[in-house]
């Protein structure tokens, strides 16, 4: 069989192992090609890191299998029932054009040149840049909307503007934001950022598609998102000075005088010519062409009440502050002061629990007080009765709050956006993981009820906000408000998966609570908490520090079920290496440490189940370790206690995990009719729902049957 198993073939499998779909079925084909790679040299072979050293790794096993029928013959099996990696991305969803969009036809006929020029090897991007509020995303859209028929296999938007510091995300999160865009399954998003450039490259490979990036700013967070295939055009937009990117730059000029009143006639209606017409002069000269504040300006002559003032100082030297200031005076005095008050945190995004906060009022009339901001051009909506402030708009309101305010009043307005925020993702935590101690109540806040419907949804909505309450409370010297927020994200990073997410707030808190020496336990649970989300995405060294860390801390808390918690993560950061037989210790250990917990004590109640877990995951390293009745034995236990054989009540998701891992096993073992039996059993206990976990069976079934055939 050793003509099926091709150099390129293993070169491609070893670089996926690892960098593929995430979660758990990705980990379980990384054990099993661990293992097989043990069983191929003989000896523990850690997982290699770097690229070019897989392929190395690749090389050997192929010399290896000259000289091994046998062994080729499970690595052809191996390779033929991975799952297939095939995905079909959907041709994506720009953002409407404006309606007003005016002349900058000079500018798209130079996006469109550039789309259209002859290959020759030379990746075609496009770097688009100007001022805030010079009209450059409008571009962008306009090209969409003009071209579709050059890009017919998919046009994709991605804005990097709504995320918890104004550097953006880093490129993973882009990669990210980017596959979500294409509609690839969660599941099959790989959580590496070399594993998400790899799939991005294969969904693009062949396709005629446009990919705009909004908002960039970083050269970091598109690089890897340069083309390598003829038919795909990239599009960064900035706002600001240009990016050193190697691509085709074309800024963004401002308007002419003619166009800006073509802009400004278009916006405000012909209805309103009269009014237009006495304002045109002053609008003209202040917004100097920009479009943002031509609209703004627009928009107001709509309106009968004429401002109360002019702009001054700061103000006139960039238009969109200008049009800012103009508009701030035709809201009511109380809607003024909501919006200065809220601009002051620079929070992602706005609602109504936020701004009547911020403002110290109901949020009923909070939540109306933003929508009149909005119709005046000061807040951008977003979906769900949300906002935004555009920078330079914000910038403008939060010194103006100062200025008119006072310090004191400011900082009172942050403090209560940051205990609102408080209030909410705590119970809303505690409410997704109701029995797990990592979601404990602070004393101040037990009293408050969890009756939260969603708590993950809650958690998603305001994770980018609490990424940055955790910033603003360390700036306002409320270091235990950053620490709790930064644990409230637990579940969202357990269950949903929103590592790239909640990793800026992990990596804030467990910094704060170093520097701040806090309380040894709630500097463990963060820590912790950060070596999981590391090692979630690859960063395999990162993770392993920061789980040291947290035993180190659990340690000195005297707090043994963290620290039983923190060595067996540090077990899994190792079987996931492909170091078995240090994970293999540090499970055992786990073991230990957990048995120590005597009656009466703090965590007693979860002995059992914790027990069956470290169980599975020592089956999993023995398995790695070619002791394969030891980790049968393991497993078996994992299995009777999560189907309920031992009185505990049957979790029937983690008993077809620990089915599989045993049908892995027997299968290793060459007892395939048993395998197939646990298969069987593990598929009948799986939703519909669960389609990664049920094509993983698929394929370690044909592998079985073909262990059978032979």
């Amino acid at each position: 069989m050793l003509e099926v198993v091709a150099l390129s073939a293993l070169t491609t499998f070893l670089l996926g192992v690892g960098n593929g779909a995430a979660g758990e079925i990705g980990k379980n084909l990384t054990l099993s090609a661990g293992a097989l790679v043990r069983r191929t040299f003989g000896r523990e072979t850690p997982l290699p890191a770097a690229a070019e050293d897989r392929r190395a790794l690749a090389g050997q096993v192929h010399a290896r299998l000259a000289r091994d029928p046998e062994r080729a013959g499970e690595w052809a099996l191996m390779l033929g029932a991975a799952p297939d990696e095939a995905v079909e991305p959907s041709r994506g969803a720009m953002p409407p054009a404006p309606w007003a969009f005016t002349n900058q036809e000079k500018v798209l006929k130079r996006l469109l040149r550039e789309a259209d020029r002859s290959w020759e090897g030379r990746p075609r991007v496009v770097l688009l840049y100007g001022p805030a509020g010079s009209g450059s995303t409008s571009v962008a859209l306009r090209l969409g909307a003009e071209a579709r028929g050059r890009f017919p296999d998919g046009q994709y938007y991605v804005d990097l503007r709504d995320t918890s510091g104004e550097t953006g995300p880093e490129p993973a999160g882009v990669l990210l934001r980017l596959l979500r865009e294409m509609d690839v399954d969660p599941d099959r998003i790989p959580a590496t950022e070399a594993g998400r450039e790899r799939l991005y490259r294969k969904l693009t490979e062949g396709r005629r598609a446009l990919v705009v990036i909004d908002h960039a700013t970083s050269l970091a967070q598109v690089r890897g998102l340069v083309p390598a295939t003829p038919d795909v055009l990239l599009l960064v937009v900035v706002s600001g000075p240009p990016l050193l990117l190697e691509a085709e730059r074309v800024a963004v000029p401002p308007l002419a005088d003619r166009h800006a009143k073509q802009l400004v006639r278009k916006v405000a209606g012909p209805e309103h010519a009269a009014r237009i017409k006495a304002q045109l002069p002053g609008v003209l000269e202040r917004c100097r062409g920009n479009a943002l504040a031509l609209h703004t300006e627009a928009r107001l002559l709509t309106r009968d009440e004429p401002a109360s003032e002019s702009p001054t100082g700061a103000s006139q030297d960039h238009p969109v502050r200008a049009a800012a200031h103009l508009a701030s005076f035709r809201l009511g005095p109380e809607a003024l002061r909501l919006c200065r008050l809220t601009a002051l945190g620079a929070w992602p995004s706005v609602s109504a629990t936020i701004a009547a906060a911020a403002a110290d009022l109901d949020e009923a009339t909070a939540g109306r007080l933003l929508g009149d901001a909005a119709d005046i051009g000061l807040l951008e909506p977003l979906p769900d009765l949300r906002y935004r402030f555009r920078p330079e708009i914000r910038r403008q309101l939060a010194e103006t709050a100062a200025a008119e305010y006072g310090v004191g009043t400011c900082a009172d307005a942050v403090d209560r956006v940051l205990e609102a925020l408080l209030k909410l993702v705590l119970p809303a935590s505690r409410a997704a993981l109701p029995e797990s101690w990592r979601t404990e109540l602070p004393p101040e806040h037990r009293d408050t009820p969890s009756t939260v419907p969603d708590g993950i949804a809650v958690l998603a909505a305001e994770v980018a906000n609490v990424a940055r309450a955790v910033v603003v409370a360390e700036e306002h010297q409320r270091t235990g408000t950053a620490l709790w927020l930064a644990r409230s994200l637990w579940p969202l990073q357990l269950k949903a998966g929103f590592w790239d997410e909640v990793l800026p707030a992990l990596r804030d808190a467990a910094r704060h609570a170093e520097e701040s020496r806090a309380d040894d336990r709630m500097a463990a649970a963060l820590h912790f908490q950060l070596a999981h989300c590391l090692g979630e995405t690859g960063r395999w060294e990162q993770a392993n520090r920061a789980a040291r860390a947290a035993v180190t801390y659990e340690r000195a808390a005297g707090h043994l079920r963290g620290e039983a918690s923190a060595v067996e993560l540090l077990g899994l950061l190792s079987l996931n290496g492909w170091s078995y037989e240090e994970a293999y210790e540090r499970f055992t250990e786990a073991e230990s440490v957990y048995r120590r917990i005597g009656p009466g004590e703090e965590g007693v109640a979860d002995l059992p189940r914790a027990l069956a877990l470290v169980k599975r995951h020592q089956g999993r390293a023995l398995r790695g370790m070619d002791r394969l009745d030891e980790s049968r034995r393991c497993l078996k236990r994992a299995v009777d206690f999560f189907a309920g054989r031992t009185g505990a009540p049957p979790e029937a998701y983690n008993q077809a995990r620990a089915l599989t891992d045993l049908a892995e096993t027997l299968h290793d073992g060459g007892d395939d009719p048993a395998a197939l039996a646990r298969i069987a059993e593990a598929e009948a206990l799986l939703p519909a729902s669960a389609t990664p976990h049920r094509a993983y069976l698929a394929g370690l079934r044909r592998r079985c049957e073909a262990g059978t055939a032979r």
